[in-house]
């Protein structure tokens, strides 16, 4: 990124930071490619809050320390780039700015504290079994009982769900209206009755999505946000937030910085993979893209950072950086050749043969296949160029 001096300095502070915080073994896990777990995150994120990091892009008033693009960019990259694990951006960066814009004044003093201390996560209950990208065809019924509402549906592709302690939910209040009007805003305890959470083992090995069924579920009607019927408003505001992220610079540096690691530890005909022609065609190509890519986000940040609109045509970084996650996971699977077939031992239930696998090759096919979903998740690449093609180049 074309840094100013203050920010260059702010890098090298977060580096030192994380060199001398991000505890051992997270960054060992991180470093391999694996699955952090809960209580791994959940130390690292108790971290974070002490040093007032956790939700920095949050207002002053809120909680936060009122970063710009640019100090937030840089941050996300440095953090991906030492091998620090993903931020929960449903829990940070969705529900967080979606209570400080939408909330009540009760809401944001009961959520806001917890969020920003790392206390409590919470997950996105959104697409449904017939509503991906069709949201607004939601069928998920929230009816007024008393003083609470009685929640019945269902959700899928929930990430983090079976650790989340609670879930901001489309529902249908009113199934007379049009599509889009009828939609209300809830916030749910994952612990209410009714509540059963079902994890999906994808092709990777891994437990990432899980779907999420309410039976008979009593919602508070405190928990409502904004106003009845009119959810859909809150729910296109979370598209707003997290734009420049979606380009995944830290976390495309992240990815080229183990091919380049691969590329010269894993040898063919006698000589690292980074002297062959076919690998060093293929890392130049991506290294150059993802040059092109930080360029054009820098076009963006500066738009942001003069208070200018960024324009319909950022959908660009959602479309190219994740294509290229998923590029340099194919170059990394490429590499390792044979030895990148199995699954992660870790994540495969029963007895599992120890193979004499070499570093990074026991996750590098879970990884692969789980960057497919990069494409699909925050607006697939088919809506991005709809995007592109409407409101940016007019056809």
């Amino acid at each position: 990124m074309f840094d100013s001096p203050e920010i260059a300095a702010f890098r090298a502070e977060v580096r030192d930071f994380v060199r001398a915080h991000l505890p051992e073994d997270l960054r060992a896990t991180v470093r391999a490619g694996q699955q952090a777990t809960q209580d791994q995150t959940r130390r690292w994120y108790a971290i974070l809050a002490r040093q007032g990091w956790l939700v920095p892009h949050w207002p002053i008033e809120a909680g936060g320390l009122g970063w710009d693009a640019a100090r937030r960019l840089a941050f996300d990259e440095e953090m991906a780039v030492s091998h620090a694990p993903e931020m929960n951006s449903i829990t940070f960066d969705m529900i967080g700015p979606v209570l400080i814009r939408f909330g009540s004044p009760a809401q944001k003093a009961r959520f806001l504290p917890a969020i920003a201390a790392g206390e409590e996560h919470w997950c996105q209950g959104y697409s449904e079994p017939n509503a991906g990208s069709d949201l607004a065809s939601l069928k998920t019924r929230a009816v007024r009982a008393g003083d609470h509402y009685v929640v019945n549906g269902s959700k899928i592709w929930t990430s983090g769900a079976q650790y989340s302690d609670w879930i901001f939910c489309l529902a249908r209040t009113d199934p007379e209206a049009k599509a889009q009007e009828g939609i209300s805003f809830l916030l749910i305890d994952m612990k209410t009755p009714g509540i059963t959470v079902r994890p999906i083992r994808g092709i990777h090995g891994w437990e990432v999505f899980n779907e999420v069924f309410f039976d008979e579920v009593a919602v508070p009607l405190a928990n409502l946000v904004g106003e009845e019927h009119r959810g859909w408003t809150i729910a296109k505001s979370l598209l707003e937030f997290e734009r420049l992220k979606l380009a995944r610079v830290g976390e495309n540096k992240r990815r080229m910085a183990r091919a380049r690691e691969i590329g010269w530890r894993e040898q063919e005909h006698g000589e690292p993979l980074m002297r062959r022609p076919w690998f060093r065609k293929r890392f130049a190509e991506l290294q150059m893209r993802l040059m092109a890519l930080e360029a054009n986000t820098a076009r963006f940040l500066e738009r942001a950072t003069q208070g200018l609109p960024i324009g319909a045509e950022v959908s660009m970084l959602k479309l190219r950086g994740s294509q290229l996650v998923q590029l340099w996971e194919a170059l990394t699977v490429d590499a390792l050749g044979p030895a990148a077939l199995p699954f992660d031992a870790s994540a495969v239930r029963g007895d599992v043969p120890t193979l004499p696998l070499p570093e990074l090759a026991a996750t590098a096919s879970s990884r692969r296949f789980l960057s497919r979903g990069y494409t699909i998740a925050g607006g697939s690449s088919e809506i991005q160029h709809n995007i592109l093609a409407k409101q940016v180049l007019g056809l």
